[in-house]
């Protein structure tokens, strides 16, 4: 995610080098030549001070903000960003990274929904998305967390944020980290929508039971006016009046 080294680069660096160089490479100009047709970004407090009328101008569409990590912290830019993205005409969604090895999922689900990332019928709030990615911390990939361990606490993390806000949070995820470490479990997929990260000029295979992804993030080193330095690009698999479709859960 939007990280200065985001645990899911570093994961990613040491296998995959080389497609991420040339996906760098593409995106840096036309990007995915058969990608979907509305760009987003997401962002945490690495991008600094975020020009939004900027990046509405340079026709990103949406964004995913980060808002929470486990139950203690909260990105410092948040708020600004999460209103400043709304008035600028951005459909927005927070994000919350996941720690399952340091608190229930129904703990760090209500954190999220406490702290910014419940949702609203104002035709630009997405409904949050839980960023499940391999552990940047100690603990192992998995996070110390046995197949059906980490089943559980991502149904725990899902059940109470429906219970809290009425929506299917959206769930972040590489297909290797989601068939490893849940055992290519199907569940969720039936109503939660796919964020898939692949840093490449295709989406590639999905997670298992995976019909479709949502959202995808194709590159981390992607430029968008209005933002300094380096920002992670999405694209929407869809058209606009789809995605506020899926904020207002129409």
């Amino acid at each position: 995610m939007a990280r200065t080294t985001s645990p899911l680069r570093r994961v990613l660096a040491a296998s995959l080098t080389v497609l991420a160089t040339a996906a760098a490479t593409l995106v840096a100009t036309a990007g995915p030549a058969a990608a979907a047709t509305t760009p987003g970004i997401d962002v945490s407090r690495y991008q600094g001070s975020i020009n939004w009328t900027s990046v509405r101008n340079a026709g990103i569409e949406f964004a995913f903000i980060k808002a929470t990590e486990g139950t203690s912290y909260k990105d410092p830019n948040f708020n600004a960003n999460y209103v400043n993205a709304y008035n600028a005409g951005v459909i927005r969604g927070a994000y919350h990274f996941a720690r399952p090895n340091i608190s229930a999922g129904s703990t760090q689900a209500n954190y999220l929904a406490s702290n910014g990332g419940a949702w609203s019928a104002d035709s630009r709030t997405l409904p949050a998305a839980l960023d499940l990615e391999a552990n940047p911390y100690t603990g192992g990939y998995c996070y110390g967390l046995s197949t059906t361990g980490m089943r559980n606490w991502v149904q725990d993390f899902l059940n109470t944020y429906r219970s809290r806000t009425g929506r299917y949070a959206v769930i972040y995820t590489t297909t290797s980290f989601w068939n490893q470490c849940t055992g290519s479990w199907t569940g969720p997929w039936a109503n939660h929508p796919l964020w898939l990260a692949r840093w490449s000029s295709t989406p590639g295979a999905l997670p298992a039971g995976a019909s479709v992804w949502s959202f995808w993030q194709y590159t981390s080193t992607g430029a968008v006016s209005g933002i300094s330095g380096n920002v992670d690009r999405n694209y929407w698999n869809g058209d606009r009046s789809r995605l506020i479709a899926l904020a207002n859960n129409t």
